[in-house]
């Protein structure tokens, strides 16, 4: 299972970026799937989920500025980021909790990440 995730950039605040990962690979199913981020000397941290049924879960902080939207077919979950802080600089990773094959385990599968930067 391969993540690659795309859209980030430099863009100045107050702006927009919208972020996007693709899952290829032998995937049976994908149950949640999601955004994280981590900036310099900071812990990752959550950015939005998704439920395969389309239940969301936001940090407080991205609350009415982030949307997280999933393409089950395509299997892609999708960050629009707008509204950008200078904090909002990170490294965004896209994460989608996974099954290979029918009786496989569920388990995590990560992007490579990709970087924003909102500069003030």
């Amino acid at each position: 299972v391969q993540l690659q995730a795309s859209g980030g950039g430099l863009v100045q605040a107050g702006g927009s970026l919208r972020l996007s990962c693709l899952a290829s690979g032998n995937i049976f199913s994908i149950s949640d799937m999601g955004w994280y981020r981590q900036a310099p000397g900071k812990q990752r941290e959550k950015v939005a989920l998704i439920g395969s049924g389309g239940l969301t879960d936001y940090a407080d902080s991205m609350k009415g500025r982030f949307t997280i939207s999933r393409d089950n077919a395509k299997k892609t979950v999708d960050l629009q980021m707008n509204s950008l802080k200078p904090e909002d600089t990170a490294v965004y990773y896209c994460k989608i909790q996974a099954r290979r094959t029918m009786l496989a385990s569920s388990r995590e599968y990560w992007g490579q990440g990709t970087l924003v930067t909102v500069s003030s």
